[in-house]
């Protein structure tokens, strides 16, 4: 067997009714928090934020709220929660919802307690956040994608230089996660449809990933077939519990997948999308790029592209392992269709005269250089021209 590693320090609570313990969590760390989400845009968000404040004050935890989270959060957005952070004088942050808040969480726990801004602390730059100083961070997700409720990743956006990167730190995993299926029932969709195949990219990449290992490969298999089967359901019926259940797990075993592995090729891809274009959602930039970049990996990993176009279809398991692989770009392309994320960049307003600079920047992260395949900036243009239109 491969020699791995495999590292996870978040407690995590999974199950239906788990956040009736978030008071019994926060308080191990304090009696005041603040708490991380976005807007209440709808008022089924503001109904939930009401209820876990709720939940909090009647245990004693005095809760300041910041709710000015915006997807593909920017340096602006968390300096703004840092501030409240240092002014209210907290001793927690609580991260409530998707991988947006709960990133925004993780970045404000260091720029509140750190010198200059977030920015300053990317995986790339030195020195790194003090782990003594680092205010103690609780995850609450509640949708099924980023999996950042048991990572050490924040995704952070610099709008005025029109890049998406990454604080990355093994002291920035979350003290503790809820994992509550009960809080994903409202989540519309759109997000139900694009986080649902962030997990799905987060599971198959690290199968693919050099840091790839047996326990990884356990858990990211696992999660690929629960998307593949239960995702498609879940769209159908939004409200269906048990299904969201399993998302909910699946989303938790491909966050474990990620924080030990990594991403590949299709995420430095989505990054790069998200940095320039910030309207463009992180699982519809992977869905956009995902068609080309399996036609430009299947040959280099034959085993794993076999296997999750076997899951796909069934009937593959009847044909030679390379004929299942050659198949994984049909398959895939019939699995967006399904969920309705089959679209191109062209469908999301990209200008094509951008194409060159957006090669570039999918060039800027790492992530492109872990694929089975690595694309010269040549090959990154033509990745970018097939996702640009059918």
């Amino acid at each position: 067997m491969k020699a791995f590693n495999f590292y996870q320090t978040t407690e995590i609570l999974f199950g239906k009714g788990r956040i009736s313990e978030l008071p019994e969590v926060a308080k191990r760390y304090g009696t005041k928090a603040l708490l991380v989400t976005t807007p209440a845009a709808i008022p089924v968000l503001e109904d939930q934020y009401n209820r876990i404040k709720k939940i909090l004050t009647d245990a004693g935890v005095e809760v300041t709220h910041y709710d000015g989270v915006v997807p593909n959060p920017t340096i602006q957005s968390i300096s703004a929660g840092a501030k409240i952070a240092r002014d209210s004088g907290v001793e927690m942050i609580i991260g409530l919802g998707g991988g947006s808040s709960i990133d925004s969480a993780k970045a404000i726990s260091v720029e509140a307690t750190h010198k200059g801004t977030c920015w300053d602390y990317l995986f790339y730059k030195s020195p790194q956040p003090d782990p003594a100083k680092l205010l103690p961070v609780i995850a609450v997700s509640t949708t099924s994608g980023t999996g950042s409720q048991v990572t050490q990743v924040a995704v952070i956006t610099n709008p005025e230089v029109r890049d998406k990167s990454a604080l990355f730190n093994n002291i920035l995993y979350p003290k503790a996660c809820i994992v509550d299926p009960e809080l994903m029932l409202t989540v519309p969709k759109f997000v139900t449809a694009t986080t649902g195949f962030d997990v799905f990219c987060h599971a198959f990449e690290s199968t693919i990933h050099p840091g790839n290992g047996a326990y990884v490969d356990l858990l990211a298999w696992e999660a690929v077939k629960i998307v593949i089967e239960n995702l498609p359901k879940v769209l159908n019926n939004l409200s269906y519990l048990e299904g969201r259940e399993k998302m909910a797990w699946a989303d938790t075993l491909a966050g474990l997948c990620i924080a030990n592995a990594g991403v590949t090729l299709p995420h430095g891809m989505s990054m790069a999308i998200g940095g320039m274009y910030p309207h463009v959602a992180h699982g519809e930039a992977l869905a956009i790029v995902y068609p080309a970049c399996v036609e430009f990996t299947w040959e280099a990993a034959v085993p794993q592209f076999a296997r999750m176009a076997r899951i796909l279809n069934p009937e593959l398991n009847a044909v030679s392992e390379k004929d299942a692989a050659s198949r994984s770009p049909v398959e895939i392309v019939k699995f967006l269709k399904l969920i309705g994320l089959h679209k191109t960049l062209k469908d999301v307003n990209m200008p094509e005269n951008e194409i060159n600079k957006l090669a570039k920047q999918c060039m800027v992260l790492p992530d492109y250089t872990n694929n089975p395949r690595v694309a010269t900036f040549e090959e990154m243009i033509d990745l970018v021209k097939h996702s640009y239109k059918l």
